[in-house]
């Protein structure tokens, strides 16, 4: 509920900006704006402020184009991206990866024990807890108290949602349409793949790996379709497969990495926050290697498909075929045996 509450009034205020006309700025000061912008690296091509579409070059052979982001898309495109990513899951060219997922899946499950047991031996050395720690900020806890809280942090939702209103924020003052739509995807991508976690967890119902240790056994428990009280009343005995935190911070990153290409540090950055978010909850006992694998499928999809849903990609090679003369033709005089003149066409295919 807390999370609901400051997606809220993180979105709210946003809204009605997102719904004006930016006609009444100043010819003069979006000028000077885009100069600043260009002068500091964002390369900005067909920029004409209030138009509904805005390009932005990613190399010299790709381009991306963005209509223009309107709040209540957010909700009208979260149904088709549903059933969109579930198509594409099964698709030919994605489901030998979602076999492979599962297949990983099966191959860890006898070395979760194992796994869990040296993660947290190499926790102990490092001085990591077990347990997580956060402290108030303002009504809502949320301020990581150590490194193994912060490390966990990253695939909560309300890091996604602060990221998200940080783009929102930037949009909103540059007139960014990228920005406003790579926010606009991350908030979709948390419900999306939301959608697609939670009915796997409660079909599954995996114990977490402390309700294990505390039991004293090595393997977790499995108890499919446990009923919808039982799941709310015991969360922890029913919900590790798949990793939540995981399939929302794969997603999320995913939206990010595709509306932006062209800045090549965002993927080793994620993957490496990501790594370490994974290892976090083994030492932390909150998840099993094998609830991973599937994870990362479902949030790679998910945030696949919510990106191509709105990025226009148009590529240097596809516009020049469009643009491409088939014929050239001219004008040409001759004359006759007889003398007379004559005036022609010569057209020339290619």
């Amino acid at each position: 509920m807390k999370y609901l509450l400051l997606l809220f009034l993180i979105i709210f205020p946003l809204s009605p900006a997102l719904s004006q006309e930016t006609d009444s700025i100043p010819e003069s000061v979006l000028d000077s704006l885009f100069d600043n912008l260009e002068k500091g690296g964002l390369e900005m091509v067909n920029t004409n402020y209030c138009s509904f579409n805005r390009s932005y070059k990613i190399n010299k052979h790709l381009t991306y184009e963005y209509k223009k982001p309107r709040f209540v898309d957010i909700f009208n495109k979260i149904p088709h991206n549903i059933g969109k990513s579930a198509v594409e899951m099964v698709s030919k060219p994605n489901y030998p990866y979602g076999l492979a997922a599962i297949g990983a899946t099966a191959a860890l499950i006898p070395a979760d024990p194992w796994l869990i047991r040296e993660s947290r031996s190499l926790g102990e050395n490092l001085g990591l807890n077990e347990a997580h720690t956060y402290k108030k900020l303002g009504f809502l806890k949320i301020v990581p108290a150590d490194v193994n809280s912060a490390m966990y942090f990253i695939g909560n939702g309300t890091t996604f949602i602060i990221i998200s209103g940080g783009m929102a924020t930037y949009g909103l003052i540059t007139g960014d349409y990228r920005a406003k739509s790579t926010a606009m995807q991350i908030l979709e991508s948390i419900i999306v793949s939301g959608a697609f976690v939670q009915p796997i967890k409660r079909l599954t119902g995996r114990e977490s790996p402390f309700i294990t240790a505390d039991d004293g056994r090595w393997h977790s428990q499995w108890t499919f379709a446990p009923s919808f009280k039982a799941y709310q009343e015991d969360t922890p005995m029913y919900d590790a497969m798949p990793s939540g935190h995981l399939t929302t911070a794969m997603s999320a990153l995913t939206v990010i990495a595709e509306n932006y290409p062209d800045y090549k540090w965002i993927k080793p950055v994620g993957y490496t926050a990501l790594g370490l978010m994974c290892y976090e909850m083994m030492q932390s006992k909150v998840h099993w290697a094998s609830d991973y694998p599937i994870a990362l499928f479902v949030g790679y999809i998910t945030g696949k498909t919510i990106a191509n849903r709105r990025i226009t990609k148009i590529k240097k090679e596809d516009a020049f075929l469009v643009n491409k003369v088939k014929y050239s033709w001219e004008f040409c005089t001759s004359n006759t045996w007889e003398g007379y003149q004559l005036l022609g066409v010569n057209i020339k295919f290619k």
